[in-house]
């Protein structure tokens, strides 16, 4: 038997998949590492932390025997986006902790940059709008906040990048410092039109050019494993891409068109828009899917994600106490027939696509005397759909096309209840997978593709398979009355914010 071995190194842990070249996943691990908090606002990771959580789970799944290390084919990483980290390129020890996606610290250097108009230039030639959340503030932080590391970045000492090209480097005993261009698209330093890191992008953010990885495509011969605990030299890393992207590729989502939204600790919803940079007038951002082996261009993508998702659950469950586990959410929400006038936005860190207001915090409004805990978890249900509807809306306006229906995925889509009230407040059909892992399933695909398992997207479109449909059910009227309910409390929110 030969198989797939899959990396998806998260946000909060790392999980390492086994898939068999049959399509069929034999089962996964997850070891999870701390999350450092040192400021309020500011998130960090150990990289050392990351690396001994992959190691972990490659270890586990030969000790569980999901496969042995002589039966895998090729590996595939799929990665937290935006994390940031700078190390020695001679022994690839880290030159400090990493910035996570989510840490604010380069709020105020981003609205400097604001101010002086360039954000026009950065959204044409990056998609992304001027935000902390992007890699190219991080960078320069890192550059500028470790003593002596701009002096050894010019003597060519320092390798920058995201977790993707810290994991190959790692996996290639250094040999390859790369970065696959889906993650390069996160970084606001990459030129969409080229695929390339732009100079004038790099002088506006003081990252010199000498630290950054090659680009590569998104599969193919990427790398080779050398010295790696518990794997063979040789081995071919032949699939990276940044998270969404696998998961819309996991998804099947090669047709232009075709979206899926992951419900993770924030939801990130991506639309295929195949060979077009669309420019979106609706707050939405522009990406690269991932690009094939032999492929000139690459696929786009419209991207939009709502911060708080599942973690509006966790809120529940830790900061207010309303629930127990996470998944008693859907039981409570179920026993009242509405959420009685109650309505939550989630705005626990600002406001995403397509408001980009970070600056908007959490509001639970229409409360009466009447209003129960149930109440409340309906309202967070709802509003998790309804955020979505914001950013697919406007993902239809920046196409001018209306899309079939929605592939979802991850944790939250197992729930029955919001995936019908995504389904009734969109008005389009919801499609969940047989493997709501997404993320694994697509870094399995392109490595499969890149080591030829797979000949083309075609023949991976016919291994993806669907559980359940859930088809709209609301009239028109009352979508449209929920919709404008829901606009009046996010203008609240944005007023307040």
């Amino acid at each position: 038997m030969k198989a797939i071995l899959a990396i998806d190194q998260g946000t909060t842990g790392t999980t390492v998949a086994v898939m068999s070249t049959r399509g069929v996943l034999l089962g996964s691990v997850n070891y999870e590492f701390p999350q450092i908090y040192p400021k309020p606002g500011w998130v960090e990771h150990d990289p050392e932390a990351i690396w001994s959580s992959v190691l972990k789970g490659i270890r586990a799944v030969f000790r569980k025997g999901l496969c042995k290390a002589a039966d895998v084919a090729c590996i595939g990483i799929t990665n937290q986006r935006e994390t940031s980290l700078l190390w020695e390129r001679r022994t690839g020890k880290p030159l400090g902790n990493a910035i996570v996606w989510q840490c604010r610290r380069t709020a105020a250097f981003c609205e400097g940059l604001q101010k002086k108009g360039v954000e026009p230039m950065v959204r044409d030639r990056t998609g992304l709008v001027l935000d902390p959340y992007f890699s190219a503030s991080k960078f320069r932080w890192l550059l500028n906040d470790i003593d002596g590391v701009r002096g050894r970045a010019r003597r060519g000492e320092v390798a920058a990048g995201t977790i993707d090209a810290y994991l190959l480097a790692r996996l290639t005993g250094g040999l390859v410092h790369a970065t696959d261009v889906s993650n390069a698209s996160r970084t606001s330093l990459m030129n969409l039109r080229t695929l390339d890191w732009d100079p004038d992008l790099l002088k506006l953010f003081s990252v010199p050019h000498n630290i950054l990885p090659d680009i590569i495509p998104s599969s193919g011969d990427l790398g080779r494993t050398l010295g790696v605990p518990g794997l063979p030299d040789g081995l071919p890393i032949s699939g990276i891409a940044g998270d969404q992207q696998s998961a819309l590729f996991g998804q099947a989502g090669f047709e232009r068109g075709a979206a899926k939204c992951t419900f993770g600790t924030g939801s990130f919803i991506l639309m295929n828009t195949g060979q077009d940079r669309m420019h979106s007038d609706a707050g939405l951002l522009s990406t690269v899917a991932w690009q094939l082996p032999g492929q000139q261009s690459a696929v786009y993508a419209l991207e939009g994600g709502a911060f708080i998702c599942g973690a509006a659950v966790q809120w529940l469950r830790d900061g207010l106490g309303i629930i127990k586990r996470a998944q008693d959410i859907e039981r409570l929400a179920a026993s009242v027939p509405d959420a009685n006038g109650v309505e939550f936005v989630p705005a626990l860190t600002g406001l995403g696509a397509p408001h980009w207001d970070p600056a908007a915090r959490g509001v639970i409004s229409g409360l009466t005397r009447g209003a129960t805990a149930a109440h409340i978890a309906r309202a967070t249900l709802e509003a998790m759909a309804l955020q979505n509807v914001d950013i697919l809306r406007a993902m239809e306006r920046d196409l001018a096309r209306r899309m079939s229906d929605l592939r979802v995925d991850g944790g939250a889509s197992t729930n029955n209840m919001l995936m019908q009230l995504q389904a009734d407040y969109l008005g389009r059909a919801i499609v969940r997978p047989m493997i709501i892992e997404t993320t694994v399933v697509g870094a399995c695909f392109l490595a499969g593709l890149g080591v030829g398992v797979w000949k083309n997207t075609e023949a991976l479109a016919k291994v993806w398979r669907a559980d359940q449909s859930f088809p709209a059910r609301m009239t028109t009227g009352a979508r449209r009355r929920r919709l404008s309910s829901w606009q009046h409390a996010v203008d609240r929110v944005k007023s307040v914010g």
